[in-house]
């Protein structure tokens, strides 16, 4: 994992709260984990595809397959942070988004999340549904 070179596909501004944080007064590690998510779904989002219209519509959800994060400078409590959201790789039923977490210039913290599509009613895997290829592809 490294930096991405270009500029993001998406960037969400995220707050650190309370909540985030651990006895240490940093954000607990895995909470990088629900920041990640959340911009996956505004990207998916503004590219115009809700995940609760696409379950409805076409069957189709999105799943979280693997992770691999790197931490790299604590996040602490107030801090105004950037989620981006790059694709890296596209699939028929698999996409891999490399992801990360800015201070101003400071990287705190990249990962690359393996997302899978699978069928609402049995959880196996099935293709991407085109209409959202088409919106996710820059």
């Amino acid at each position: 994992m490294s930096a991405a070179s270009t500029a993001p596909l998406f960037l969400l501004p995220v707050r650190v709260y309370w909540e985030d944080t651990d006895a240490g007064g940093v954000v607990f590690y895995a909470n990088y984990l629900k920041f990640f998510e959340r911009a996956r779904t505004e990207w998916l989002r503004a590219a115009g595809t809700g995940q609760q219209d696409l379950r409805e519509r076409t069957g189709a959800l999105f799943v979280v397959a693997a992770t691999r994060l790197r931490y790299l400078s604590p996040a602490r409590l107030d801090d105004a942070l950037q989620i981006s959201v790059d694709r890296a790789d596209t699939g028929r039923a698999r996409m891999t988004v490399f992801q990360q977490a800015w201070r101003g210039e400071t990287l705190l913290c990249e990962g690359e999340i393996e997302i899978a599509c699978v069928d609402q009613a049995d959880f196996r895997p099935r293709r991407i549904p085109s209409e959202v290829l088409e919106r996710l592809l820059p």
